[in-house]
C-alpha cells in the first residue's frame, strides 16, 4: 500500500509542477510569472526529495573532482 501511495503522491506533485509552468509560460514576463516559475520548481524539487526518502531513486556517482595547487617554491 506504501508504493501505491508514493506512486499517487509523486505523480500528484510533478502533475501539479507541469500545470503551474503552463500557466507561467502564458504570463508576461514579471514577478508573478518568475514566481509562478519558482513554485513549479519547488513542487518538482519536492517529488525528487520524497523520492530520495522512499528510497525509490538511486544516487548518481558524481565524478571526484581533484583539486590543484600551486607548488610553493
Amino acid at each position: 500500500m506504501g508504493k501505491v501511495v508514493f506512486l499517487y503522491r509523486s505523480l500528484a506533485y510533478r502533475s501539479a509542477a507541469a500545470d503551474i509552468l503552463r500557466k507561467a509560460r502564458k504570463l508576461p514576463h514579471g514577478a508573478e510569472r518568475s514566481a509562478a516559475r519558482r513554485y513549479a520548481r519547488a513542487l518538482r524539487d519536492l517529488a525528487q526529495t520524497e523520492a530520495w526518502l522512499e528510497g525509490r531513486v538511486a544516487e548518481e556517482a558524481r565524478p571526484l573532482r581533484r583539486m590543484r595547487r600551486a607548488a610553493s617554491g
